[in-house]
């Protein structure tokens, strides 16, 4: 534990992470779980524990994700780290996951937010194909 700016040494907020890990190597899941517990030190939580989802067939109650939702239910704990919302399983088993950790009250953290579907692009930085293999930069007065 690193002191903050009170050079006191001041214990995180608990979380534990959520691996969904079907056919990785151990090399991947040693790093996925350095990148979880490096990303807890930075922001001055204490990561508790790990728990891996290895079965790509279970449902939304796996074992693994099972056993997380009983840690939740102990005092003090934060919520949950994953790397990426897809470490929470396929849409359909991750939006149910997601509801039932909202159900519990815990908070879903993730180290790689979900990506927007749609950039804005502004009416200067715009492309207009003329004839294929040509372009023309507009500029705001067009």
């Amino acid at each position: 534990m690193e002191p903050l700016t009170e050079h006191r040494p001041v214990s995180g907020p608990v979380v534990y992470g959520f691996l969904r890990l079907v056919r990785v190597s151990q090399a991947r899941q040693d790093a996925l779980v350095a990148s979880l517990a490096e990303y807890c030190r930075s922001h001055e939580m204490q990561l508790s524990g790990v728990f891996t989802d290895r079965d790509a067939s279970a449902g939304p109650a796996s074992a693994a994700f099972t056993g997380l939702l009983d840690v939740l239910a102990l005092p003090d704990v934060y919520g949950v780290i994953a790397p990426a919302m897809s470490h929470l399983g396929p849409k359909a088993i991750a939006a149910e996951r997601g509801r039932q950790l909202e159900a519990v009250g815990s908070r879903l953290l993730l180290v790689r937010k979900p990506r927007t579907a749609h950039h804005s692009i502004s009416r200067t930085d715009s492309v207009r194909r003329r004839h294929p293999g040509t372009t023309r930069v507009l500029d705001a007065e067009s």
